[in-house]
């Protein structure tokens, strides 16, 4: 498996996951439009971490990881670069988060029910492995999240099976079980699972929990 990863994304997400990989010894560049804002985090990274801009960065990662802002996700690769992104693993943890206020606890997303934003991400990047995943939790529980004897189950979806076996052996790193739930379709039922697990977040204050999938 590849040492290199880019991750696209200067917020906590980006930051989360950035230190995971470092923690599992990989080299990772951070890309962002505006890299100096990244110096402090290089500079207490220790030796293998880097920091350019996204199309750098995509350059640099055989993994890459896109952590934006659902809203400026399509910009984002297209700062990357297609060509950049062509035949890489993109692990997309973004989410279609809408500007509005949620609802009674619930987001709102820009996208409807039979479209996902992986899918716009794939269009605009019709060569890149795009992979959902990271996008079901909050950031405390990305990295080797603690459940006692439990594993939570991360649910991914993309068109490769290659880049899903890929994503699958990060993920078992990472400390999750992984359910490979199809194509990239199938991100039109992943991406509302950021929804649901945010009701208790927002309504509830709660923010410890993981879902996983029970089966015999």
């Amino acid at each position: 498996m590849s040492k290199n990863v880019a991750v696209l994304g200067s917020g906590v997400v980006g930051q989360v996951l950035a230190d995971g990989f470092l923690k599992h010894g990989y080299a990772v560049m951070r890309g962002t439009r505006d890299p100096s804002k990244l110096e402090e985090w290089k500079k207490g990274a220790g030796a293998q971490a880097s920091t350019g801009t996204f199309a750098e960065a995509a350059k640099f990662g055989n993994v890459v990881v896109l952590a934006v802002k659902g809203s400026v996700a399509q910009e984002a690769v297209k700062q990357a670069g297609p060509a950049n992104l062509a035949g890489k693993t993109v692990l997309d943890a973004t989410n279609p988060i809408a500007e509005e206020k949620p609802e009674n606890g619930v987001l709102r997303y820009f996208t409807g029910p039979n479209d996902s934003l992986m899918e716009q991400l794939q269009k605009a990047a019709p060569e890149a492995r795009f992979v959902k995943a990271f996008n079901s939790v909050g950031n405390a529980h990305m990295v080797n999240p603690s459940f006692g004897a439990d594993r939570p189950t991360m649910f991914i979806c993309g068109n490769d099976a290659a880049a899903k076996d890929q994503a699958r052996g990060i993920l078992t790193q990472f400390g999750w079980d992984t359910e490979d739930m199809g194509l990239a379709t199938s991100a039109r039922a992943i991406e509302p699972l950021c929804m649901l697990w945010c009701i208790r977040a927002i309504r509830d204050g709660k923010a410890g929990h993981a879902f996983r999938l029970l089966q015999k």
